[in-house]
């Protein structure tokens, strides 16, 4: 198990008791959808937030490993390596 740490943006801290930040272990070879999977574990609402009921990335929600947007990489199978900051952001739109 390697323990990474999960910035946790505003719109989305009430789902983990206000904080900003979340550390978490993920398993040896962990990917994204596997660190999704843990945090949204007993957080319906929060994993609503994030993933689609297919468990695709929400259009408006932005995922980064160590700074790399996972779009651009393996998607929710990119790796987490041990020691990692995953960033979550969501796109705020509005006029």
């Amino acid at each position: 198990m390697r323990t990474v740490t999960v910035l946790i943006p505003t719109l989305l801290r009430p789902y983990v008791d206000g904080r900003s930040e979340v550390s978490m272990t993920v398993p040896d070879h962990g990917d994204v959808a596997a660190l999704l999977d843990g945090l949204g574990a007993g957080r319906p609402l929060l994993d609503q937030r994030i993933r689609e009921e297919t468990g695709a990335l929400r259009r408006y929600v932005n995922i980064y490993v160590d700074g790399e947007d996972v779009r651009r990489l393996e998607g929710l199978a990119t790796a987490v390596p041990a020691g990692a900051t995953v960033m979550i952001i969501q796109s705020v739109a509005g006029g």
